[in-house]
């Protein structure tokens, strides 16, 4: 009887690595992304899955450096590399060397990645973007220089405007450090030259690929980040780049941005001389306004006889001071009126305004008005006041003396009569 093969835990696992490598050593997967997690080393770590399983997978740095757009979880992607184990934990994984995303093209979803991120940021608003200045006098040219565009660009200028003093800065716009130089150059003309008016960052038309260096964040944000006002200009009229949105203003072609940067002669001249029309047309309309408010003027009344012009006036015065005079003698006559009625009253309350009715005021000798009878004594000297004139007499009788006594006889033996003025 056959003794069993023994195998060792390393030689087991040595030998599902090996038959998984040289089974599945090249292959394409595809499912949905997800467990998404990059080590601080730069490997990338993910789980792909479908709607029955899902199988670990890793990208190291040096493949992963070459995808053109993020990985997310939830993205549909197609894996391609190779199977291989974990010794140490027995655990088969994928090993990716290229991801695609299932459906559209790597280019295109980082395209549509950065433009979101982009966008969210506000790069695009058109608040921020400024005004392109319309007579340039300097303009820099970010773009090849042996390429066609720069061909094209110089030649229209020249036509357009053959004293535009334009600056050059060389880049490559295609291939690995293209991205970088362009930014670079937009960067060191803001700080070297801040007195250029407008810059034009582009190239000559191309594939998507051959384009990519515009869709490239690190341009973008150049971009976003110069003070100086930036036309894009890149590949043909039907090309978008994330470049075009970000600028300032987005020329369909680079021979387009020139001549939208520099108005040609005739157009400058067309335009002076439209704008000295319309400038003559509105002085001429103000002088027959003036002029016709002129005459309108000469021939009215006031000036036939300017003192037309006090009419009013003087009637405004007279009047007022009628009024003034007719309100003052109101004012006079009601005061009288009211003067007169408290006179009256005062006169009511005068003491001798009795007199007039036959009363008379009674005074003793020194001339204190007598009140009551008791104060008096039969031979008291009185004063008597009469409404007109007074009158002396002497009391007979009654006072606190007030007792009977013989009348006086007369010389005929009666009562002798006494008056007493």
């Amino acid at each position: 009887m056959t003794e069993p093969r023994i195998y060792t835990v390393s030689e087991l696992s040595g030998g599902i690595k090996h038959l998984l490598e040289s089974t599945f050593r090249e292959l394409w997967v595809e499912g949905e992304i997800s467990g998404l997690k990059v080590s601080s080393l730069g490997h990338t770590y993910f789980e792909l899955k479908d709607a029955n399983s899902n199988i670990s997978g890793v990208m190291f740095r040096g493949f992963a450096a070459n995808l053109k757009f993020d990985l997310a979880n939830g993205l549909l992607a197609r894996v391609r590399g190779n199977i291989t184990t974990y010794d140490k934990q027995s655990k088969y994984q994928l090993m990716a060397k290229e991801i695609q995303p299932a459906g559209i093209g790597p280019l295109q979803l980082a395209f549509e990645q950065l433009k979101k991120k982009l966008a969210a940021e506000g790069l695009f608003d058109q608040e921020r973007k400024r005004p392109i200045p319309a007579l340039p006098q300097k303009i820099a040219v970010v773009t090849s220089p042996t390429g066609a565009a720069i061909r094209d660009i110089l030649s229209i200028l020249k036509r357009r405007y053959a004293n535009m003093h334009i600056i050059i800065a060389p880049v490559k716009v295609q291939g690995a450090g293209s991205k970088e130089e362009i930014a670079q150059a937009i960067k060191d003309l803001n700080e070297g030259f801040p007195d250029i008016d407008v810059m034009l960052v582009g190239r000559g038309g191309g594939s998507m690929e051959d384009l990519w260096a515009f869709n490239e964040e690190i341009v973008a944000r150049a971009i976003a980040g110069s003070k100086i006002p930036v036309i894009s200009c890149v590949g043909h009229e039907t090309d978008f780049t994330i470049a075009d949105f970000v600028a300032d203003l987005r020329a369909p072609t680079p021979s387009a941005a020139a001549e939208l940067v520099v108005k040609s002669k005739v157009e400058l001249a067309a335009n002076i001389a439209g704008l000295e029309k319309r400038l003559l047309q509105s002085l001429r309309i103000y002088y027959e306004n003036l002029q016709g408010k002129f005459f309108r003027l000469v021939s009215s009344r006031p000036m036939a006889n300017p003192l037309v012009l006090l009419e009013r006036p003087v009637r405004r015065l007279d009047d007022a001071v009628e009024g003034m005079f007719a309100a003052s003698a109101d004012r006079l006559r009601r005061a009288g009126e009211e003067l007169n009625l408290q006179s009256e009253k005062l006169k009511a309350l005068s003491p001798l305004f009795p007199l007039k009715k036959g009363y008379a005021i009674v005074k003793d000798a020194k001339g204190l008005a007598v009140k009551t009878a008791a104060a008096l004594a039969p031979g008291d000297r009185l004063s008597l006041q009469f409404a007109q004139g007074k009158a002396e007499a002497e009391v007979l009788g009654g006072g606190a003396a007030d007792r009977p006594r013989a009348p006086k006889k007369g010389a005929d033996g009666g009562p002798q009569q006494e008056t007493l003025w």
